[in-house]
C-alpha cells in the first residue's frame, strides 16, 4: 500500500528501510523522548524494529505514521500521521481501538512549523479521506509544543490522565466539528 501526502514544504510518505539512518537519528535522540518516557533507543536494529512494526500496521490496520521528508533537502526529519491503537496493549486513558494522531521529529528541525503543517495534512486526510468519525491526541502537559499543535489543529481539550507516573492531556476531535 503506498501512502503519500504533500505540503508546501513536506513530503508525507511510507516508511521505508531507507529510512532506518533517519529513524536512528530520531529515536535515539534524548530530547526527541523527553515527553515519551526517556527511553531513546540504543541500536540500528531497534530503529528497523520500529519501521517494521509501522509497515505491518499499514498492511493489518491500512494506516500508519508517515515519514516526513523536507522537499528543499530530500531528508527525512521524522514522522506525522495517524495509528490505529488497538486493544488493551495499546489503551490510553481508557481508550482501546481508537485513532490519534502524533507526530516526532529531529530536533534540528524543530520550531520550523513542521509538526503544525503535517498534522494538519494529517488530519484532513483521515477526515476526508479516511472518513474518520473522531481523531484522539496525547501529549505531556510539560510539551508546550505538542499541545499547542493539537490544540492548533482544532482538537479539543477533554481531560488531564497519568501515565507512567507523567499528566498527559487528552483531546479529541470529531469529524462533525472538523473545519469549524
Amino acid at each position: 500500500m503506498k501512502f503519500h501526502l504533500e505540503t508546501e514544504r513536506l513530503l508525507l510518505r511510507e516508511l521505508r528501510a531507507t529510512d532506518l539512518e533517519g529513524m536512528f537519528a530520531l529515536d535515539s535522540n534524548p530530547s526527541v523522548h523527553k515527553y515519551l518516557g526517556n527511553k531513546p533507543i540504543n541500536t540500528r536494529e531497534e530503529a528497523q524494529r520500529r519501521i517494521q512494526f509501522v509497515k505491518e500496521q499499514y498492511i493489518e490496520n491500512g494506516i500508519g505514521r508517515f515519514a516526513a521528508i523536507e522537499k528543499s533537502s530530500g531528508n527525512f526529519i521524522g514522522w506525522s500521521g495517524l495509528k490505529l491503537n488497538k486493544g488493551e496493549k495499546e489503551s490510553l486513558n481508557g481508550f482501546q481501538d481508537f485513532i490519534d494522531i502524533g507526530y516526532r521529529f529531529i530536533p534540528k528541525y524543530w520550531r520550523k512549523g513542521y509538526g503544525l503543517e503535517s498534522a494538519i495534512a494529517c488530519l484532513e486526510y483521515g477526515f476526508n479521506t479516511l472518513n474518520l468519525d473522531i481523531i484522539y491526541g496525547a501529549a505531556e502537559t510539560g510539551n508546550i509544543g505538542s499541545n499547542k499543535i493539537l490544540q492548533s489543529i482544532g482538537l479539543q481539550f477533554v481531560n488531564k490522565f497519568e501515565e507512567h507516573n507523567e499528566q498527559v492531556n487528552w483531546y479529541e476531535l470529531k469529524k462533525v466539528n472538523y473545519g469549524k
